[in-house]
């Protein structure tokens, strides 16, 4: 697994990858943008309309405190997406990523494995599907987690259902390349602790802010070589 650890991140900025990868990234900022702007203008709306229905209700107080509060209500609801963008890169990003994942598989097998049949790319929609469950997944163990973050234990919450998730999606992405997706999940199954830890050293990488944008590219890529490695010993025991 190191190895596989060292040939991703030593490919991740090689040039093949690196033009991949800053599309990737680019498309995922604007994405995260475009959500930031619309929650922004909506929540600001929102505290001018709150604020407004206050004061005609209340009948106290100036206009001007009430102003005064949709205004810090509004900088209030702009800190909080820019938090909770950092949140929902990993699932911006994976959606994202959904579109270039068999370039990058096509690569890694490329430079790493010439001798070896190509994977085959995924069909558009699957890929599609594929991206928005990872996007939908990593959402869902973020709002989970949520809750228990004052608790101190919502981050042990958020690593691990991210490592379970996102080791499992990204091992079926390498799979299917090479497999039927039935066959691709039984595989996952058959070494789910082994796929598992793997998930564990994506959602390492999922954890530092930033940097996590390279996540769908590092993910596929790591995976791709975790697939290799398991494909290569069920094929030994086979013999």
């Amino acid at each position: 697994m190191i190895d596989a650890i060292a040939k991703a991140f030593s490919q991740l900025l090689s040039p093949p990858l690196r033009r991949v990868l800053l599309k990737a990234v680019g498309l995922a900022l604007l994405l995260i943008v475009i959500i930031g702007i619309a929650m922004q203008r909506l929540l600001a709306s929102l505290a001018d309309s709150g604020a407004t229905w206050a004061e005609q209700t209340s009948g106290f107080a100036p206009h001007s405190v009430w102003a005064a509060l949709a205004w810090v209500l509004s900088i209030m609801a702009a800190l909080g997406i820019v938090t909770g963008a950092l949140f929902l890169m990993p699932a911006v990003s994976a959606f994202v990523g959904s579109f270039f994942v068999d370039e990058v598989a096509e690569k890694v097998e490329l430079a790493h494995y010439p001798n070896d049949p190509p994977g085959q790319a995924l069909p558009v929609f699957r890929g599609l599907i594929e991206g928005i469950k990872i996007a939908l997944l990593a959402l869902v163990v973020y709002l989970l987690a949520l809750p228990f973050m004052f608790f101190g234990f919502g981050l042990l919450i958020l690593f691990f259902g991210s490592a379970y998730l996102l080791g499992r999606e990204y091992f079926e992405l390498a799979a299917m390349r090479f497999r039927p997706p039935a066959e691709a999940k039984a595989m996952r199954k058959a070494r789910a602790a082994y796929v598992f830890m793997a998930g564990m050293v994506i959602a390492a990488f999922v954890s530092l802010p930033i940097i996590n944008l390279a996540t769908p590219v590092f993910a596929m890529a790591f995976m791709v070589h975790i697939h290799k490695k398991l494909a290569g010993e069920r094929t030994a025991l086979a013999r």
